[in-house]
């Protein structure tokens, strides 16, 4: 499944620039890289909170194999390197292989229409092949953006019932002309291997990848059978760590079921680039980027992210679901695997994965920056545009310069050297560019190797101005409120804070801008909470992204 779901703040993906330099390889170090990946994950996975496993692989050896934290709170379990996680979307490399798998037996083409296979699906006149799923690039609906998802994660379901919950929706786009993630591609996969071989898609997985391949702890993901070395699963709270909410693991299905541990996977990708499952060359029709109808590239091939860190080529997924995050990373031409696993949806493990990888390569993110001082950072606030017509906002709140994409989250920038910044959290980079008169015009992003340019507009930045109001009038809003079925938003008072917190997400300060109003920083969004006519608080209006989504309080 995706990274989140439903989330409230949706973080800011956009500025980075690529140093107009080579980004020279360092000599590799194992003893020390141990070292500072030690560090690293110690810093971000305590040794009494949820944990992580981790795996590094270089050259086809593992050189770091290591875990943090706890795998049950609970019952006070430490985490090891072998424990069972929930890998999320990682499951779908296993779908798209699988479709290659069957393509090599002559069971199916990928340009088959795919009511060759499920003749009653209704695919409004168009033509949707098998690639099409592989690709997301359908235009179906992706059915956990549906809004009774939620709703119904608990209820258990066949792949026909899961099919039929979202077959009528209609189309989104034409299938071949545009890329948008879909879960839904991924469950009719699965069922059109159902159909053409005749057996349940877990059982096809076992027989033909995990027990031939030795993968002895992975597995169609249950609730109900003994799982050994299971990490259980965590998200956030309104007041901490509580445990994940639960959902049915035939939702996820072929989009997201698998269970496994960071050494399995890292026995499936040997076994992928040595031809054991499929051919190479036919592996190779899976890390070919997949182009739209007007050329454009996707970034995807077939279950696989196509992307490059530090210059170099990767090949890459990551997972998420109700409890766990995962990542894993691949860079063929330094033959330099990662693998990091987190049972809490609280502690994302993709940034930390990749500056693994790019230490592993000799290419540490750079961190390093320099001091400019208030006059200076203001030269670049403005309001900024892409050709898409996307706007970016770019404040500075004291010495801090940050960037925030509209209805979206907002970054801290870092200068690294003059006119060229740091994006907090993430390899990517910002270049400020100046016309004759010195004046900033405009700034080229590359978030790892996608380029973009944002123009300067003639729009003035407005900053919001917090007021001050009493402790008694925060404690009016204090309390949960419901946004969508299993999806709240909590207000709790801190002193004369009022902070904000949503479902599986961290706790935010709300700044007032009225008695009513307020607005975050951290996300370009703003909160109204509206009176009954008796002068109780029991509603709130989120306006983020142009929508309006009213919340009822339920305590």
């Amino acid at each position: 499944m995706k990274k989140s779901v439903f989330p409230v703040t949706v973080l800011l993906s956009l500025i980075a620039l690529l140093l107009n330099v080579s980004i020279a390889a360092q000599p590799l170090n194992i003893k020390k890289l141990a070292v500072d990946y030690d560090k690293m994950l110690l810093d971000q996975f305590k040794p009494d909170e949820t944990g992580c496993a981790a795996l590094v692989a270089k050259d086809g050896q593992v050189i770091y194999s290591k875990a943090f934290g706890m795998a049950n709170l609970e019952l006070n379990v430490p985490m090891q390197t072998d424990m069972v996680f929930r890998i999320g979307s990682i499951t779908k490399q296993f779908t798209a292989v699988a479709i290659l798998q069957l393509m090599e037996q002559g069971k199916l083409s990928l340009d088959d229409d795919i009511t060759k296979f499920i003749p009653d699906y209704p695919t409004q006149a168009y033509t949707i092949t098998i690639e099409h799923l592989l690709t997301h690039t359908s235009g179906i609906k992706s059915y956990t953006n549906v809004s009774d998802y939620i709703k119904n994660v608990r209820t258990d379901m066949t792949p026909e019932e899961l099919v039929n919950s979202f077959k009528n929706q209609p189309m989104e786009f034409a299938p071949g002309t545009k890329w948008n993630y879909n879960n839904s591609g991924y469950v009719l996969l699965g069922y059109i291997i159902e159909k053409v071989t005749g057996k349940s898609y877990a059982d096809y997985i076992q027989e033909n990848f995990f027990t031939p391949l030795g993968m002895t702890s992975t597995c169609y993901g249950s609730d109900t059978e003994i799982i050994k070395n299971r990490a259980y699963g965590y998200q956030q709270g309104a007041e901490g760590i509580v445990n994940s909410n639960y959902c049915s693991m035939t939702q996820p299905y072929s989009a997201g079921s698998i269970m496994s541990t960071v050494g399995d996977l890292f026995k499936w990708h040997q076994a992928l680039y040595d031809g054991k499952v499929v051919k190479k060359e036919t592996f190779k029709m899976a890390l070919t980027e997949y182009k739209l109808k007007d050329g454009k590239g996707t970034g995807y091939g077939y279950g696989f992210f196509l992307s490059k860190l530090q210059g170099s080529p990767t090949v890459e997924h990551g997972g998420g679901i109700f409890g766990y995050l995962t990542a894993s990373v691949y860079l063929p031409k330094e033959d330099v695997f990662v693998a990091l696993f987190s049972n809490s949806t609280a502690k994302a493990p993709e940034f930390t994965a990749l500056k693994m990888a790019a230490m592993a390569i000799g290419k540490p993110l750079q961190t390093a920056t320099i001091s400019l001082d208030e006059a200076a950072l203001d030269q670049y606030v403005g309001i900024y545009v892409n050709d898409a017509g996307r706007e970016v906002t770019v404040r500075r709140d004291g010495n801090q310069l940050a960037a925030t994409l509209a209805g979206s989250g907002t970054r801290k920038m870092f200068p690294i050297e003059e006119d060229k910044f740091l994006v907090e959290d993430a390899f990517m980079y910002a270049t400020f560019k100046r016309d004759s008169f010195e004046t900033i015009i405009s700034f080229i992003t590359d978030d790892r190797g996608r380029l973009d340019t944002w123009k300067r507009t003639e729009k003035k930045v407005e900053e919001k101005k917090a007021i001050t109001v009493s402790e008694s009038i925060l404690d009016r809003y204090t309390g949960e409120f419901e946004l969508q079925p299993g999806f709240t938003v909590t207000f709790t008072r801190e002193g004369n804070r009022l902070m904000t917190q949503a479902t599986g997400q961290g706790k935010f300060e709300v700044f007032p801008e009225s008695e009513t109003k307020f607005f975050l920083k951290v996300v370009d969004a703003q909160v109204e909470f509206v009176a009954d006519p008796d002068g109780k608080f029991n509603k709130m209006i989120l306006y983020q992204s142009g929508r309006q989504i009213e919340g009822k309080r339920i305590k």
